[in-house]
C-alpha cells in the first residue's frame, strides 16, 4: 500500500523559513510527478509547486521566487523550501505523489 507522509511544518514568524519533506513508501519504482498543494480555511486548494516528469518544475504565482521544490535523486522524497514566509502562507500543506495524497502538515506564519 502506497503511503505519503509529510513533515516539517510548524509555527514561524513572518519572514522566516521552513523546509517541508514528503516521503513515499510502499512503491517499488520512482514516481515521475509529485507536487505540493495547500489548503487554508475558507479558501480553495492551491498548487504550491510541482515536479513534472522528474525534472520540470512550476510554482503557484503566490510563491514564485520564495519557495523551491526539489527531490531526492534516488528516493521518492520531495522537499519544499519556503523562505520569506507570510501570514497568508498559513495552511495545511499536502503532498501529492502520483495520485496519492498525504494527510498534510500544518504551517502557521504568525508573530
Amino acid at each position: 500500500q502506497v503511503q505519503v507522509v509529510e513533515s516539517g511544518g510548524g509555527l514561524v514568524q513572518p519572514g522566516g523559513s521552513l523546509r517541508l519533506s514528503c516521503e513515499v513508501s510502499g512503491i517499488a519504482g520512482r514516481i515521475a510527478n509529485m507536487a505540493w498543494y495547500r489548503l487554508a480555511p475558507g479558501k480553495q486548494r492551491e498548487l504550491v509547486g510541482r515536479i513534472i516528469q522528474w525534472t520540470a518544475r512550476d510554482y503557484g504565482d503566490s510563491v514564485t521566487g520564495r519557495f523551491t521544490i526539489s527531490r531526492d535523486k534516488d528516493k521518492n522524497i520531495i522537499y519544499l523550501q519556503m523562505n520569506d514566509l507570510r501570514p497568508e502562507d498559513t495552511a495545511v500543506y499536502h503532498c501529492l505523489a502520483g495520485t496519492v495524497w498525504g494527510p498534510g502538515t500544518q504551517v502557521t506564519v504568525s508573530s
